[in-house]
């Protein structure tokens, strides 16, 4: 292993030495427990399995079979979680074979970033995340489950059960996903059509036509943003049926891969192989996961979110932590929108099972953690193929991949990476900390040094585009977007008319202490500045014309200002009527409280402690 990498997990497993003890202890003392039918009341049994048929109950109150609750975030407005409508049906089926038996546990909401992108109900995005944790609290504190299946594949929704999970790190725990839609119209083709609409060139209809093109069916969105990201991770934490991550929804593999769920999570409950969920995420889980973000080049909100899902297995992680490993990870995928493939021809290529087994390979990752897999993590650098018997029985074969990539264009060897180092970048100084996804940001525009405009909500930079106010160099300066503010939304339709500028040949960049998603592309774009305008952050300080120099290269963010001055400027507030709109209107009252009591963006946006 890395001594780099060693000495980043030294470092958080001393930070997190109290807090891990805590939780482990709490785990213990649950797992301990006689099981749910046993202990609970005659009552209490008699509700929790009433709808059952009755050999199902004769399974779970005689003969003490394995129970397992299904956590799930089927809707139809995700076309990632549409897929999910039949999954506990073939849950069930699996289960019933195997001796087991199940319950759909309950729900969780799951919204689509892309519907409410730049509208009020994206700044109920990011509070989602702990209202799904939340919610799987709920489904899952009826406490009669043995293991836990859970279905989710989306930008907040993964984070959002893994949390929830986590807080019954006394079962052992597997991730469904459901994979990606086909390829349409590439993503490259599709950012075009934006830019041509945000100047004029193309109307609405045209517009539409080009989204519909790209977003056209069943799965995930095909660029590597935050919900593929997520599945990523889920792989390389072993989290799932190793390569489950991106078959397609109508593939005749997956359906067998989720009936291996079944067994894998069944495994898991017995008592030679135990391995609950809130064990198999450690510390060397954690980093082999920051590790898998950084060398994909992966969305930065999981700056955000890893850093709660640590925390909701007691261990603590920090901006600094993802900083050291960037700069001695090498980068081994190009996919957009770091580069012009999309998820399905990374699959194709090797996909996360190509990049995890380089990453073992090379030392930096740690193989010999506990997966939900038989053997461990190196089985998540194979790849999955469904062979077919004679009496027509589907099984899983795992084959190992070929030791040079198929095309070099997406994904690489560690001897031969696309970068020494990372995808993101740390950035401090005057105006706080704050990260950078530098991956698809031209190498000529990693330092911008420019008069800054102010804007307090992205709708004041669009109309200023509109009006053709921005035709210069500028740092837009997009404050008030942090999660006290107004929960912290994506500004991702930002993104079209700053590139329409870059083309231009301007020097633009964003800081901001909002969200760019997991889609942050070619603008260079200092993100989630903390501490943020609303708690007095020094963003609030800044005013129309200071200089500001982003220098990505040293990982340096400064308004150029003297001290004193600086010292003595005063913090800006947030006007009322703006304060008004942005906790009033589309549910938006509901979540003051999580406004109120939210930790920093660095501190993982944490309502729940």
């Amino acid at each position: 292993m890395k001594q780099s990498h060693i000495e980043v997990t030294e470092r958080i497993r001393e930070r997190s030495r109290p807090t891990r003890k805590a939780y482990l202890q709490r785990v213990d003392e649950i797992i301990n427990r006689p099981r749910g039918s046993d202990r609970l009341g005659c009552a209490n049994v008699a509700h929790a399995f009433a709808v059952l048929p009755q050999n199902d109950k004769l399974r779970l109150v005689a003969e003490k079979n394995p129970h397992i609750g299904i956590v799930t975030a089927y809707n139809e407005m995700l076309s990632a979680h549409q897929p999910y409508v039949n999954y506990p049906d073939i849950i069930r089926d699996e289960a019933h074979k195997r001796g087991a038996t199940v319950q759909v546990a309950g729900g969780v909401p799951a919204m689509c970033d892309g519907v409410t992108q730049g509208e009020p109900g994206m700044e109920l995005s990011l509070f989602s995340r702990d209202t799904i944790a939340m919610s799987t609290a709920i489904a899952l504190s009826h406490d009669v489950f043995d293991a836990a299946l859970l279905l989710g594949v989306c930008d907040k929704i993964v984070p959002g059960l893994l949390i929830g999970a986590l807080h019954f790190g006394h079962l052992p725990c597997v991730f469904v996903p459901a994979g990606p839609m086909s390829t349409g119209l590439d993503n490259t083709a599709k950012s075009k059509v934006r830019e041509q609409y945000a100047q004029g060139k193309v109307g609405r209809q045209e517009l539409l036509e080009s989204e519909s093109a790209a977003y056209h069916g069943a799965g995930t969105c095909t660029f590597y943003g935050t919900a593929n990201s997520n599945q990523m991770l889920l792989e390389a934490m072993g989290l799932h049926v190793p390569g489950a991550a991106f078959v397609h929804p109508h593939d005749g593999l997956r359906e067998t891969l989720t009936r291996e769920a079944v067994k894998m999570v069944l495994a898991n409950t017995q008592k030679q192989r135990f391995t609950p969920i809130g064990k198999l995420v450690d510390e060397h889980v954690i980093v082999n996961a920051m590790v898998a973000l950084l060398a994909t080049g992966g969305s930065t909100n999981h700056l955000i979110h890893w850093v709660a899902v640590a925390r909701a297995a007691g261990i603590i992680i920090d901006w600094t932590d993802f900083h050291y490993l960037a700069k001695a990870t090498p980068l081994l995928a190009s996919v957009y929108p770091n580069g012009k493939a999309d998820v399905n021809q990374f699959q194709a290529a090797g996909g996360p099972a190509f990049v995890i087994r380089e990453l073992i390979d090379a030392g930096y990752m740690y193989p010999d953690v506990f997966t939900v897999a038989y053997g461990g993590l190196r089985d998540y650098g194979k790849l999955p193929t469904l062979e077919t018997d004679a009496q027509n029985n589907k099984t899983i074969v795992w084959k190992d991949l070929p030791k040079e990539s198929t095309d070099e264009t997406i994904v690489r060897t560690a001897a031969f990476p696309f970068n020494e180092s990372g995808g993101l970048r740390l950035l401090k100084g005057n105006l706080g900390r704050s990260v950078i996804k530098i991956s698809a940001v031209p190498e000529d525009r990693h330092i911008i040094e420019a008069p800054a405009i102010v804007f307090d909500a992205q709708e004041e930079l669009l109309a200023a585009f509109d009006r053709g106010e921005l035709e210069r160099d500028f740092v837009a300066v997009v404050r008030f977007q942090g999660p006290k503010a107004n929960g912290m939304p994506e500004l991702h339709k930002l993104t079209p008319p700053l590139a329409v500028l870059q083309n231009k040949g301007f020097m633009v960049a964003i800081v901001t202490d909002g969200r760019m998603s997991g889609a942050s592309g070619k603008i260079p774009a200092a993100i989630h500045l903390s501490p943020e305008a609303s708690a007095g952050g020094s963003l609030a300080k800044v005013r129309n014309g200071d200089i500001i120099r982003l220098n990505a290269a040293v990982g340096t963010l400064n308004v150029l200002v003297d001290e004193d001055t600086w010292a003595e400027r005063e913090v800006e507030e947030l006007s009322d009527s703006k304060r008004h709109y942005n906790s009033h209107g589309i549910g938006r009252e509901l979540f003051g409280g999580m406004r109120r009591n939210v930790l920093s963006a660095e501190e993982g946006a944490i309502t729940w402690l």
